[in-house]
């Protein structure tokens, strides 16, 4: 394989114009998301750039202490993000998510690491960081919309949940259908990426291996993997949410507590 064209800062920098075109619809329809537009684009440029020196310097060092603790930031900032947004009370959710977070990753990392890709450190950064950053990545937007669809349910249709709680007297059995609708809601978008992909995509791994010089099949194994990692790691990662935040959100006769909700 041949080795990678490297990209000039001066040619990174032309690679913005292209932003002209989707920034001249916003002025012209008069779309009012240019402002916030700017900002991602500005954050994106400054977090990926800070991040780029920060992992050159967590491959050099491949320490196990800095690994685990970069991992440990991740996900707390999944888990705050994921609260933020779906509207949560920190006080009921940040020690259920963050708990059900960790339990995916450590799934996760433990399996595939430990049993399919068996490097010889297994807190390597160059497996350890990206592999559980995808998975972190991936499960926090599919926790945003499931949880938000779980107490969307909860609250829109409380007589329904009221009535299913009074006639099968289990809680569980209560819940069973907005859990369902929720990991439903929740998954699709992946499921539906799942079937298409290499028809009309090439996933993002994958593109970065081939222009990284590894062999089309080489990638195609490494995506096929994270895809199970990532399919896996949201599904666990989304379930236990909901699950372990039941703990937290009911009252002694099985309500939905006010607060839980901003």
């Amino acid at each position: 394989m041949k080795s990678i064209i490297d990209i000039q800062i001066f040619d990174l920098g032309l690679a913005f114009l292209i932003m002209l075109i989707p920034f001249s619809f916003f002025l012209y329809f008069r779309v009012k998301i240019v402002k916030s537009a700017l900002i991602a684009l500005v954050r994106m440029l400054l977090q990926l750039s800070l991040i780029a020196v920060y992992l050159d310097k967590i491959f050099e060092l491949n320490n196990v202490f800095i690994n685990t603790t970069w991992v440990f930031v991740m996900v707390i900032v999944g888990v705050s993000t994921t609260i933020s947004r779906v509207g949560l009370n920190w006080k009921y959710f940040i020690a259920p998510l963050f708990l059900s977070s960790l339990t995916a990753v450590l799934i996760i990392d433990s399996f595939f690491i430990g049993l399919v890709i068996k490097p010889n450190y297994f807190f390597d950064a160059r497996y350890f960081v990206p592999i559980t950053g995808m998975v972190l990545g991936n499960s926090l937007n599919h926790n945003i919309v499931g949880l938000t669809t779980y107490f969307k349910g909860l609250t829109e249709k409380r007589d329904l949940y009221l009535f299913l709680l009074t006639n099968t007297g289990e809680h569980k059995y209560a819940l069973r259908p907005f859990i369902s609708e929720a990991v439903k809601r929740g998954l699709n978008p992946m499921i539906a990426n799942m079937t298409v992909i290499g028809l009309i995509s090439l996933p993002g791994m994958m593109t970065g291996q081939l222009l990284g010089g590894s062999s089309p099949i080489v990638a195609v194994k490494y995506q096929v993997m994270i895809m199970l990692a990532i399919f896996t790691g949201s599904t666990t990662n989304l379930f236990l949410s909901i699950l372990f935040s039941n703990s937290f959100i009911f009252d002694k006769f099985n309500r939905l507590k006010k607060e839980v909700l901003k």
